[in-house]
């Protein structure tokens, strides 16, 4: 499908050979059409994430400030999601004004492809492609979606050339072959069903009353695989019968705006009397990070993370994050002299609003435990587990965290507000980066796994791992301490009749 719209003319250039390494080439042309061309006119520099463009704009900014002052001023200006909107704003300040010797000043805005569609910056005539753009990829076989940096399509390289022509004729460098762009790149991107968990997606169609979902009339059919991997973590998590039936839970929790894991831990909270504080955790995590890291002050930012700081992990430290948000009447400028996403805290209230509806009209109690009982912070760990139970990673005897049934060998993200190594924790996202990271992780404890979800924590189909070893002698002690229970109970009517 087409969208015919106005646009000038844009002239195309590749490079003769692929470039081995697409920043430093970005970086160079930035440098190579400031200087050499003669026309007014800015720059937009596609680029794949925060980390590479927060580099890229550091090292533009050392190129430039070299070349002496014969050379027009060029303004290095960031733009991703996670940037506070004062900072997304400056793309459309004016560039800077030519110098006395008649040297074009420009500003280059340095973007992920947020700038593809979403928003139209005028004066922008080059524009930089490198080809490669962050896609969420779904492995179903290890459960797992991750942000992967993967070539863009043809679709997606037409748009980000035609962004050099909304306001006057322009001109696109594209940092591959014109044989790569003919012959290698894709027609459109590859849609998002086909890479993503469906698990939100088929509790939605059970609700529907759609129960044949292998013979459903998808545009593009998913993987199998991936459907059976979204029924499994529905019947793990209750929502869906071993018919593949819906439940009453699964019911009610397709009422929520929500990941499945996220809606089954706000309903179950109610049993741990700490729904209020599930609440304000779960809407913390349904918006982007709240933490700011500005590249000039991280160490400052970092010290002040550490002030809300939890012993037992990052989704308690949101919650403190949350709670001095509300006391302190929700200051932007206490926000922005602590290093915290004000846009985000906003966000998480209004979700927060939102989901505490939608228990009300389901009379679901919204409680808390008394904060000075030692039970406040186990009951709200309690029910983070009963939500991400399959989310689970074990500290081997080697030294390094191996996730629970899948044995993916997996790292701490450095994130963490974590200053030791649990045996047990609960994690809620996998990064997958040069190395396994595993982000927004808190310490749990083996004896909730098996009580909490037996139905996962099953030794009969569990693979062989220390973590094995030890949750099988919890199974076997609570199995025993029961049966203790059971003959107890056997003996007291026995020796009433006797007396």
């Amino acid at each position: 499908m087409t969208v015919p719209g106005r646009t000038h003319p844009v002239e195309i250039f590749y490079t003769p050979e692929p470039e081995r390494d697409y920043l430093e080439a970005a970086i160079r042309t930035v440098i190579q059409i400031h200087m050499c061309e003669e026309i007014e006119g800015d720059i937009l520099l596609f680029l794949t994430g925060q980390e590479e463009i927060e580099e890229a704009c550091k090292r533009i900014q050392r190129e430039v400030d070299g070349l002496g002052p014969d050379v027009g001023e060029l303004r290095c200006i960031p733009l991703y999601s996670t940037l506070p909107p004062n900072l997304q704003q400056r793309i459309f300040e004016s560039p800077p004004p030519k110098r006395a010797n008649g040297a074009v000043g420009r500003k280059v805005v340095v973007s992920t492809n947020i700038a593809e569609t979403s928003l139209t910056i005028d004066g922008v005539v080059f524009v930089i492609d490198p080809g490669f753009a962050k896609q969420k990829v779904y492995n179903p076989r290890i459960r797992v979606e991750s942000l992967l940096v993967t070539a863009i399509s043809k679709a997606s390289a037409q748009q980000r050339a035609g962004r050099a022509g909304r306001t006057r004729p322009g001109k696109c460098f594209r940092l591959y072959t014109e044989k790569a762009y003919t012959n290698e790149m894709q027609e459109n991107t590859y849609p998002e069903i086909l890479r993503s968990n469906l698990g939100t997606v088929v509790l939605q169609l059970k609700k529907l009353g759609i129960d044949d979902l292998v013979h459903f009339d998808f545009m593009d059919p998913p993987a199998p695989e991936t459907l059976m991997r979204a029924l499994e973590l529905l019947n793990y998590l209750a929502a869906l019968d071993d018919d593949g039936n819906l439940t009453d839970l699964g019911s009610m929790m397709a009422e929520f705006p929500l990941d499945p894991q996220l809606a089954k831990m706000v309903i179950a909270s109610c049993d741990y009397n700490c729904s209020n504080e599930i609440l304000s955790i779960t809407s913390m995590l349904s918006v982007p990070q709240c933490f700011v890291r500005p590249a000039d002050s991280k160490k400052t930012a970092d010290e002040a993370k550490m002030r809300f700081a939890h012993i037992d992990g990052d989704h308690l430290t949101m919650l403190n994050v949350y709670h001095a948000f509300k006391q302190n009447h929700e200051d932007p400028q206490w926000c922005y002299d602590n290093f915290i996403n004000f846009r985000s805290l906003k966000s998480a209230d209004n979700v927060r609003v939102q989901l505490s509806r939608i228990m009300d009209r389901f009379s679901l109690r919204r409680s808390s435990t008394d904060f000075t009982s030692r039970d406040y912070y186990i009951n709200i760990r309690k029910a983070l587990v009963s939500g991400f139970f399959m989310q689970v990673a074990h500290l081997e005897r080697t030294g390094h965290y191996l996730t629970v049934k899948d044995n993916q060998v997996v790292q701490l993200h450095p994130s963490t507000v974590m200053d030791h190594k649990p045996e047990w924790v609960l994690y809620n996202e996998f990064v997958l980066t040069t190395k396994n990271y595993i982000r927004t992780v808190t310490e749990v404890k083996p004896d909730w796994l098996v009580r909490i979800a037996p139905q996962y924590y099953d030794m009969s189909n569990f693979p062989d791992c220390d973590a094995r070893r030890i949750l099988e002698r919890i199974v076997h002690r609570i199995q025993n301490r029961k049966l203790q229970q059971e003959q107890k109970q056997n003996q007291e009517p026995k020796l009433q009749a006797q007396t």
